[in-house]
């Protein structure tokens, strides 16, 4: 079952258009890492996701089929927006009590108990709470709800290594014992890169690169050599981003382009989920300077 799947996407403000030609089919039972620089379209996605705004142009359609919006499909999707929006002056058992009247389905024992080991207590007003506690309340409420599909839009930007520590744990405690399925959109990809088994990599509104990390970073080489004659190398292997340092130059690499044989003064190896996004996000920086991708430098949607 695919939890998030689009065709033809586009969504515009106005003039503005936020997304554009977004295809997409994300399976189920996954950690989704959704990444990209700020107004990429990452916060647009994910509220088109929820049913928060609707499309300008295509579809989506949520958990195997759903409506995005529809009752259906709210129904099994939970959302924590950035900064953990909650109602300040309610305390937390008011807000427990008020998201069980508001839901078909909701676990208040999980709720209460998951507090309890927090140690968040239940008559502060949230707006008392620090932010940690915030956060870890907010995603009580959506995880006590029992989603199929729980989405995050930066839940924790806000938050100190432990309080983020404890979040995702929580987080992936619900993937592991529930089967939960997450999209988790953050700036931290040193963080991404321990929880995340599925990437989607967003930037000027449009999809560059998605699939499973294992199979990304095992299409992927990063090969280091003398710069003299890169350029040729590059249009030969089909680069994703060059960049070149002294008398240096790296390529990253698509092996789908059969790079059979690493020439003499060359080296090859593997890359890293940080390398792997932050190439494709750079070569899309490059490209909208210059209005088109450089004669070495080439970008592509990858689906694997």
């Amino acid at each position: 079952m695919n939890v998030i799947e689009t065709r033809d996407l586009g969504k515009s403000y106005g003039q503005t258009r936020a997304l554009h030609d977004c295809n997409l089919a994300i399976p189920g039972r996954h950690v989704v890492a959704l990444v990209g620089p700020n107004g990429a379209g990452k916060t647009t996605l994910l509220n088109l996701t929820v049913g928060l705004v609707l499309p300008t142009d295509g579809e989506i359609t949520v958990l195997g089929g759903r409506r995005a919006g529809s009752l259906a499909a709210l129904d099994g999707i939970a959302f924590v927006a950035q900064n953990a929006p909650l109602y300040r002056n309610l305390s937390a058992t008011d807000l427990i009590h008020e998201t069980r009247n508001l839901n078909r389905r909701f676990d208040q024992r999980y709720a209460n108990q998951r507090l309890d080991e927090l140690a968040i207590p239940l008559k502060r007003k949230a707006g008392t709470l620090s932010g940690g506690q915030q956060a870890q309340l907010a995603l009580t409420l959506a995880l006590a709800r029992r989603p199929q599909l729980l989405v995050l839009d930066e839940p924790m930007a806000a938050l100190d290594p432990i309080a983020r520590d404890t979040f995702m744990t929580t987080v992936m405690r619900a993937v592991a014992e529930d089967g939960v399925s997450v999209v988790l959109s953050s700036h931290v990809l040193a963080e991404l890169e321990r929880v995340a088994d599925y990437l989607v990599v967003v930037s000027h509104g449009g999809i560059q690169v998605a699939g499973r990390v294992e199979e990304l970073l095992a299409t992927h080489l990063l090969l280091t050599g003398p710069a003299s004659g890169s350029e040729q190398h590059a249009r030969e292997w089909g680069v994703v981003h060059a960049t070149c340092a002294g008398s240096q130059a790296h390529l990253l690499v698509r092996t789908e382009n059969r790079v059979e044989r690493v020439p003499p003064r060359w080296e090859a190896r593997g890359v890293t989920l940080e390398e792997l996004t932050m190439a494709y996000l750079r070569e899309q920086r490059v490209a909208a300077v210059s209005g088109s991708a450089s004669g070495w430098v080439e970008a592509r949607e990858v689906t694997t």
